[in-house]
Formats: C-alpha cells, structure tokens, sequence
C-alpha cells in the first residue's frame, strides 16, 4: 500500500511539475482571458437547492457555502451554472470524484494547456482556496430555481402608466445625443447630456448593467444587468428616469426592442443566462407575454445541453424578426414575432459559443462571434440563412463591432480579440466587391490582448480599439486610433488615463469608445475600483486631441456608454 501511494504522490508530482513549467511558458490561457472569464455572476447569493455526494470528501456548510460563492465569482462564466460545461470542460461528480482531491488540486492551481487558468499561481486563488474548491467540484452542483411567468409578474412594476406619461417631449435635451453610462458596481445609469457634458440623472437599476437599448422611436431607453433587471427609461420625461421594470430570470445579459416598420415600440425582448431562455414583453410596459427556451441539442455533436445561455440579441430591420443568439449549442434564431400567439421561429446552426456582434454597413447581415470557436458568423437576415462562418484570430469580442470603407476592399466589419493582438477586417459587400464578401481580407496589429470594443463612424476617417483588460497597465490605460485610408502606417497611441488626471492609483482601464450623434467626438470610460476615481474622457476624433473631461463622484465604475442616436439607428 505505501508503494502504490508513494507511486500516486509522484505521478502528481510530476503532473505538478510539467504544469508549472506550462505556466511558465505563458501558453494557453493569457492574463487578458482569466480576468474576462473570471467576470463575477449575480447569482452566488440566491437560494439554490442542494444535495451532497456521498462519495464526495466531506464539507461544512460553511466551506460548501464559500465555496459555492468563489465558483459563481469565478468558474460559472466557463463552466455553467450546472458545472455541465459551457466553454469549459464539465465538472460534474461522475467526472471529477474519480480523479481525486489531490490531482483537481493541481490543475486547479497551475492551469492546463487546454484552456484551465492558473488559479493558485496567478494569485486569484489561496492554497486553501484551490482545496476547497477540489473538494466542492466533487460534490452535486447546487440547482438554482427556474424563472417563470409567475416570479417574473411579482417583480414586474408600472411605475408611471403609458396613460400618465407624456403625450410629448417635456424637457429641452438634445435626446439623440444623450449617452446612457453604466456605473457598475452601484446597479444605476448614468444619462449624460451629449451636448453640455453635463449629468442629467442618476437611475437606479439592476447590478452591473450590462448594455442599453433603444425603443425605434427615440423615446425609450432599455437597460438589463447581469441579475436579469429590465428597467425601462422615458427620455420624454422632463427629468428622464424609470417607467417600468421587471426580472426576467437570476442572469441576463440581452435586451433589444422591435423595430419592423408596423411593429415600433411595440414589443421588447431581453435573454437569459439563468434559466436559458428568452421573454418577449409589451414595449410600452415589460409585461411578460411569451417564454421561450433554449435547451436543446449543440450544432456540431448535436448532444444534449441542459444551459444554452442567451447572449446576444438585435433586432432585424428585414422582417419582424428578434435575431437571438444561443451560446452553446451554437444557433442564431429568427424570433417572428408578428403573431407571438403562433411564435415561428427559424433556427440557423452557426458556431458555438456565440456571443456578442452587430449588423453590417447595409443592416442585412449580422456578424456574431462564435468566441470560443474563434470564428465569426455572418448571417443574411434578409433571406434567413447562414452565408458564411470566417476564421479569425483567439476569442473575438467586438462589441457590436466597427464598420468603414476600405480603399481596396470596399466595406469591411472589423472584430477586435480578447486573446490576441489583431484585429480582423471582413469583407461585407456582395455586390461590388464579391472577390471579398465575407473573408478576412486583411489582419491588423493592436497593441496587445485584452480588447473588448472596437467603433469607427461614417463621418470619421479613424478606427478605435480599447484593450482594458491587457495586464500591462500602458496598453489598458491608453487607446489606439488607426487612419482609414492609412492602415498600413500602423496605430497612434492616445493616453486617454493620463489626459483623465486622476489623483488616485487606480486600475483606470480604458473602455469603450462610444461616439457621438454627430461623429465629431469620441468618449472613453476611465474605469477604476468603485472607491477610486473615475471620469470620462472625450476626444476629438478629427484633431485626436483632449476635448472635455467629466469627472463627479457619482460616476463610479463608468464602463459601457451608449449614444441614443447611434444606439437606435445600429450606427457603428
């Protein structure tokens, strides 16, 4: 018996060893990936049913709660909320209880070239840390409850009814120049007055929203954050704030509005991360109408997936059409809503792991990124059908992406990478440039990982990335700007955190270029801690120098912004 275990403790060894030094290659997994997959979920603090393995290493309530918290802070992103894999690997008992504590310690600890971070050695995790968590991934993965018609009624709230609003514009704001702000550690928005730089409200809404859309009048605004809270924002008001609100689930990510011509702020639409499945509501007050959802077979084994979360959606100006993007099984759906009472869907098989993306120049064909698969899928939305799946470079996150007019090749949509340098360029135009159409014709160089939005506009001549979440505080402190018709000459650097004169230390990540109505101006989020400064910063996209900066205490952990014009007519 000492033998055999003497044997054990040096295979681990071994295995320890070749992990280590894995690591101290810096393969696989980049420090700009661990802090995105690593994103926080809403969800550790719900009341989940639990059940203990019997074959599992024993836990106290306390250690299986603790641990339960840091993997919804850290692990659900790639493993699902059931531990039945999403873009990682399933962890789930008949899997892990026969590797034993001592081995899930290891590669807990130094990551594995398959894609598992470094949890230990990177310093996100402590030694006890990493053993708490070999022995909970042993156990049952604790079942969350579902989300129906019935919860979501009971936090469904009609603030001012559609009778009681007004019949017209109360307040003297140029409306399609307002920016709704994310602050993202208060659960609130904040509506900044394009034209004076000035805070017009502060709105309280869920946790860490994590985008805004508009209704296709202009009127209303729409924010969902991560803990499934829709809240529905009247810019007609003459202080603009909420109108109605309601969840949707316990973890969201998606909302958009109808914008068919007939079908105009008539209905909204928002998806769910928990459980998997998407609401369509009333567009003048949330009320739930229809629930859908996504579990279902994946596109390429066509196995079964108990939690194919909705990550995108955008709504098509072709038909009256929601596009809704499921992330592991790897399928855009074409939601008619013209009669939601006999609800026709189309099911598109693209890639897995869809997440985010945006229509091209014309708004016919939606480019998403299948991320983990490093792919882009370009979908024609007027004829309902995939055209074409582009390889391009690690873990593409384009926002809604950048389109512009190349000089050779015609219109072009443009991703930026989460695990890589580049930004990739695809060819959008059919017609006049058919040689290109849905290709990657041309790479560009960033200045590192850790991009997460890319913007131009199509009065400007400048292309934006960001790359907030690169470890090298020059790159995520500062943007990178490249000229159109001068790509070749590479990018110009613009230090963005330095022009923001902050006082403090803070982290102060560059984010998101957001531009104006006009597209004369570009306005960055500088995001530090929420007990650190943080400002906005807007720049003249022609001169490329400092035009203004906002800074007031309230604007804590300012990350995405988003422009009422550009936002409502899909201008990016």
């Amino acid at each position: 018996m000492k033998i055999k275990k003497y044997t054990q403790l040096a295979a681990l060894a071994l295995a320890a060893l070749s992990v280590s030094a894995f690591a101290q290659e810096k393969k696989g997994v980049t420090e700009s990936e661990l802090k995105y997959q690593a994103g926080g979920s809403p969800m550790a603090g719900e009341p989940m049913y639990q059940a203990t393995n019997p074959k599992a290493p024993p836990m106290t309530q306390a250690e299986f709660d603790t641990a339960r918290k840091i993997y919804f802070e850290r692990c659900a992103g790639c493993h699902g909320v059931l531990r039945k894999g999403a873009t990682g690997k399933p962890l789930t008992p008949d899997l892990t209880v026969s590797k034993g504590t001592d081995y899930l310690k290891i590669f807990i600890a130094y990551g594995s070239p398959a894609g598992m971070p470094n949890w230990q050695t990177s310093g996100e995790l402590t030694e006890k840390e990493v053993d708490l968590m070999a022995r909970y991934i042993q156990h049952d993965a604790p079942q969350p409850p579902e989300w129906g018609l019935e919860q979501m009624k009971q936090t469904w709230k009609v603030i001012i009814p559609p009778a009681q609003r007004p019949t017209k514009k109360m307040n003297n704001y140029n409306i399609s120049n307002i920016f709704s702000t994310t602050l993202r550690d208060t659960g609130e928005v904040a509506l900044i007055d394009g034209d004076t730089k000035k805070i017009i409200n502060i709105v309280k809404t869920g946790y860490a929203v994590h985008i805004s859309r508009m209704s296709a009048s202009g009127r209303y605004l729409f924010v969902i954050g991560r803990d499934a809270k829709i809240n529905m924002i009247d810019l007609w008001m003459e202080k603009p704030d909420n109108v109605a609100e309601i969840r949707v689930g316990l973890e969201a990510r998606s909302v958009d509005t109808s914008k068919f011509k007939g079908f105009e702020d008539k209905l909204a639409i928002a998806g769910s991360y928990w459980p998997p499945q998407y609401t369509i509501m009333k567009g003048d007050t949330l009320e739930p109408l229809k629930i859908v959802g996504t579990r279902g077979m994946t596109v390429d084994k066509q196995e079964y997936h108990p939690e194919p979360r909705v990550a995108s959606i955008v709504a098509s100006h072709f038909k009256p059409e929601f596009v809704v993007n499921v992330k592991e099984t790897g399928k855009t759906l074409l939601v008619d809503y013209s009669n939601i009472d006999a609800l026709k869907v189309t099911e598109i098989g693209t890639a897995r792991f869809l997440h985010d993306g945006g229509l091209d120049s014309t708004k016919r064909y939606f480019m998403v990124a299948a991320n983990q698969s490093n792919k882009i899928a370009a979908v024609d939305l007027k004829e309902g059908k995939l055209t074409a799946l582009i390889d391009v470079g690690k873990i593409p996150h384009p926002g809604r992406g950048a389109n512009f007019v190349h000089p050779k090749f015609g219109p072009v949509w443009a991703t930026g990478h989460l695990g890589d340098e580049t930004i990739s360029l695809i060819g959008t135009d059919p017609v006049k440039h058919k040689q290109y159409a849905f290709k990657e014709v041309a790479k560009l160089t960033g200045p590192g990982g850790g991009a997460l939005f890319i913007k131009s506009h199509p009065k400007s001549k400048n292309l934006w990335s960001d790359a907030p979440l690169n470890p090298d505080p020059k790159v995520s402190q500062a943007i990178v700007v490249y000229d159109i018709n001068n790509l070749d000459k590479g990018y110009k650097v613009l230090p963005i955190a330095e022009w923001a004169d902050l006082k403090d230390d803070g982290a102060k990540r560059v984010v998101q270029p957001e531009y104006n109505r006009a597209g004369d101006e570009v306005w960055f989020a500088v995001w530090s801690a929420k007990n650190k400064q943080s400002a906005l910063v807007v720049v003249d996209d022609k001169t490329l120098k400092l035009k203004a900066v906002i800074k007031d205490p309230r604007l804590i952990t300012p990350t995405g912004h988003f422009n009422v014009y550009n936002t409502q007519h899909d201008v990016y």
